[in-house]
């Protein structure tokens, strides 16, 4: 059994509306020195196997069809056995 724990940010090259209007807040929060913000998606799954790589492959797709737009995000993910 595997724990994925996937994080999905837009591109650099996408606007990020909710990051700018958090850095916005904060700057006039008084936090002068916060330079990037970057919002983000998070997810957790459990995944029954035994094979890692096929896990991988399997994370990798439900990523690439459902949780990440990979036209305009990225993601990465960490993979560990529990």
């Amino acid at each position: 059994m595997y724990k994925a724990k996937i994080y999905v940010n837009y591109k650099p090259s996408v606007l990020d509306p909710k990051a700018e209007a958090i850095k916005t807040a904060l700057t006039r929060m008084d936090h002068q020195n916060v330079q990037d913000v970057l919002y983000g998606k998070y997810f957790e799954l459990t995944l029954d196997g035994t094979d890692e790589a096929a896990v991988r492959d399997q994370v990798e797709s439900i990523c690439d069809q459902l949780l990440a737009n990979v036209n305009m995000e990225t993601y990465r993910f960490d993979l560990e056995a529990v």
